[in-house]
């Protein structure tokens, strides 16, 4: 009872109220505009009201026409239309204005404006594209997967001479990542998606605040939305005060609109500009497991050490001085030299997010063009497996080509909606060859795509229309580095653990698939 009535006073429940008033507030006002104007055309039109209703008919038809004419025509996945089409269809004016209101998920053009210039004035810090060319040439068959990547974004640089080191877990990571903390010397940037109180984050915080009293430069960044029920609105404010200099990203604002749809969901920490971290885990307890809501809770990271860690200095900065509104100058945090680590292969870190930051949703490229030039095996670790229909053809594609193509997802869900739709995706890529296993101890939150213990992604990146679409992401492209070693090991690990799905266990009763089979058609949108 006690966890009810915090829950139903919390922040969330609030904001959630807050946008079911508002949204009411909208529709009822549409209705009455639509009336107002039909007593208006009725009293300055002395025509009979039969005529009226036709002549208000053609004019629903002629603005539902447009809006659908607009809607097919647009610059936008394919998945996304069919919903948009439906609710014009379906719902008449008001759909359209539903269309009008929430279709456009795009960030405000202050925002994007910002982002394009603070790129634009910091390309001098990337390699040259000849230096580029040149490391690309010794990647051999993995040259063409890392020209595509740096081609959509020119952030994305190749490195060689980067130490990797890959965590199978939160509690492999927890301790190294407090020592790098704690070895901080000039700067700290953490950028999260979920901060949460309780021991993990009182531990980092606790360094955090050393460190600022010491004089080291500490900058904090978290979504809003990804932290609401973890700490309160003001939180950003308290962490102020305690000489941490910490943003929200994308503050929500009561407003009915689909811009709150963009996130920062990146897990990004830099210390000194010589080590970078990534990966799945956010700063809470259930991360590093503390506490065990969803059974073992399965996630990983990457450990950088080195000049690749100048892209995520470069991410980092970027999204932070957009959400200040404020531009300095990155390569005052950029070391003038870096220790080179030989024998460790290249690293390619890369950022994702929305149009038009982004132009192409490169996250899903990467992992498409991955699937394409295996040979071997491709093995694949994401708590959700919302996918469009470019991602499911590559994934059975492959498998067609006798490449063994696996997908570990969780067995326990951490989102009961998310683990419907990822289980009715199963029918089709099983049919396809596709093996998929669910990993019995608990929740896999890993983000992992492993082609032939050569290339491999670890990152932020769900197989989702969230993070493809809508989200700001990163991850760490690597080519024959040694952390790909303890990648494959620690797959082949899981996969034991793990179940593997037959067509049996993919069939469910008639209503079961229905509700599923209209759901994922309006998943795209959330």
């Amino acid at each position: 009872m006690k966890r009810f009535l915090k829950k139903l006073f919390s922040r969330f429940s609030f904001v959630a109220l807050t946008i079911i008033l508002i949204f009411t507030v909208d529709v009822l006002l549409v209705a009455a505009i639509v009336l107002f104007l039909y007593g208006l055309c009725v009293h300055v039109f002395p025509v009979s009201e039969p005529y009226m209703v036709w002549g208000l008919r053609v004019l629903n038809w002629i603005i539902m026409f447009l809006a659908v004419l607009h809607c097919s025509n647009r610059d936008m996945l394919p998945e996304t239309k069919i919903p948009w089409l439906l609710c014009i269809l379906l719902l008449n004016s008001f759909g359209v204005a539903i269309y009008l209101t929430f279709s456009t998920n795009r960030p405000l053009k202050r925002q994007s404006a910002a982002f394009h210039r603070l790129r634009a004035a910091h390309e001098y810090l990337e390699p040259s594209a000849e230096e580029q060319k040149k490391l690309r040439e010794e990647l051999g068959d993995w040259a063409d997967e890392s020209e595509a990547l740096y081609c959509e974004n020119r952030n994305a640089a190749l490195y060689t001479g980067t130490k990797t080191e890959y965590f199978d877990s939160g509690e492999a990571f927890a301790p190294r990542f407090i020592a790098d903390l704690e070895s901080a010397k000039e700067y700290i940037f953490l950028e999260y998606f979920i901060i949460s109180k309780g021991k993990f984050w009182t531990a980092v915080l606790n360094v955090l605040r050393r460190k600022a009293e010491e004089g080291v430069e500490v900058r904090l960044m978290y979504d809003d939305v990804g932290s609401m029920s973890k700490v309160r609105a003001s939180y950003h404010k308290i962490m102020r005060k305690q000489g941490i200099q910490c943003v929200k990203f994308n503050p929500f604002l009561p407003v009915v609109t689909n811009v709150h749809n963009t996130r920062d969901h990146r897990k990004i920490a830099v210390i000194d500009g010589r080590i970078g971290y990534t990966g799945g885990l956010n700063l809470a307890d259930e991360y590093v497991n503390l506490e065990s809501p969803y059974g073992h809770w399965k996630d990983s990271a990457v450990r950088l050490e080195g000049e690749g860690v100048k892209p995520l200095i470069v991410m980092f900065l970027t999204l932070y001085n957009m959400q200040r509104r404020s531009t300095e100058d990155f390569s005052a945090y950029i070391p003038e030299r870096y220790e080179r680590f030989e024998g460790e292969g290249y690293v390619q870190p890369y950022g994702d997010g929305p149009r038009p930051m982004y132009a192409r949703q490169i996250g899903e490229d990467v992992y498409i063009n991955l699937l394409n030039g295996a040979k071997g095996y491709v093995y694949i670790a994401t708590p959700y497996l919302i996918i469009d229909y470019r991602m499911r053809e590559a994934l059975v594609m492959a498998a067609e080509r006798g490449v063994d193509v696996r997908i570990i997802t969780p067995h326990v869900p951490d989102k009961k909606i998310a683990f419907s739709l990822t289980r009715s995706n199963y029918m089709a890529l099983i049919k396809g060859g596709v093996k998929i296993y669910e990993y019995t101890p608990g929740f896999i939150h890993s983000k992992i795509f492993l082609c032939d213990g050569e290339a491999g992604v670890v990152g932020t990146i769900n197989l989702d229309y969230r993070s493809l679409m809508h989200h700001y992401e990163n991850a760490v492209l690597m080519y024959k580095t040694k952390a790909l070693e303890g990648v494959k090991a620690d797959m082949d690990a899981t996969f034991a653990k793990s179940k593997l799905q037959t067509e049996e266990d993919a069939k469910k009763n008639v209503v079961w698939r229905l509700l599923c089979e209209i759901a994922k058609v309006f998943a795209p949108l959330f």
